[in-house]
């Protein structure tokens, strides 16, 4: 086909498949420790970045799928994951509305502990994905999940910090929000790529 076809040609298939197995099992082994934890510190931040943790390692399986078939079977997953991505950004806000009437603290010293923890698997999962991030819409979708992931963290252990300082469940709630934000950047950055790979000359 055209030249987007060609990049993915030149990826180094057998290497790229058993990287994206090694994220698959951290994220989805990361998943059980985030849920675990984010229901046991009552965190709505800790839930939605487990729910990451959960939509990454389904992406990244959805990834191993589409690698050796057409392009447009490709781009099809492309667009299930960026769909996949705006549905957990509406989950996380029910859930942290929810968590706004109910009115409870959480646990921030567990939250720190686990995202942590969390940060740590995402910055290897990313460092290992790093030299694939310029493929198709399919491929790049995986870094994106790595990358933002790991950015997510961040949020998270900062605002595990400033519930114990500020003894308020706010930034917590703040924090789960942002991540629904960075679900739906994320979905409209891979559709836009989509629709430019599936125009005759999007990519070249």
């Amino acid at each position: 086909m055209g030249c987007c076809d060609t990049d993915i040609q030149a990826t180094p298939a057998p290497a790229y498949r058993r990287v994206l197995w090694l994220v698959l099992l951290i994220n989805a082994v990361m998943f059980v420790v985030e849920a675990t934890s984010g229901l046991l510190a009552d965190s709505r931040a800790l839930q939605a970045d487990a729910l990451d943790f959960l939509g990454d390692a389904a992406t990244y399986g959805l990834t191993l799928w589409a690698l050796g078939h057409s392009l447009a079977w490709r781009l099809r997953a492309a667009r299930i994951k960026a769909v996949s991505l705006l549905v957990m950004g509406v989950l996380v806000l029910a859930n942290s509305a929810w968590a706004l009437m109910q009115g409870s603290e959480p646990a921030g010293n567990m939250m720190m502990g686990v995202a942590t923890l969390a940060l740590l698997a995402n910055a290897v999962s990313a460092l290992l994905l790093l030299r694939y991030r310029q493929g198709d819409a399919n491929i790049r979708s995986a870094w994106l999940c790595s990358r933002n992931d790991a950015i997510a963290n961040l949020a998270v252990l900062g605002s595990g910090a400033l519930v114990v300082w500020l003894g308020s469940r706010w930034p917590d709630l703040l924090v789960a929000l942002a991540i629904a934000g960075l679900f739906t950047h994320s979905a409209v950055s891979i559709l836009r790529q989509v629709n430019r790979e599936e125009e005759p000359d999007g990519c070249c």
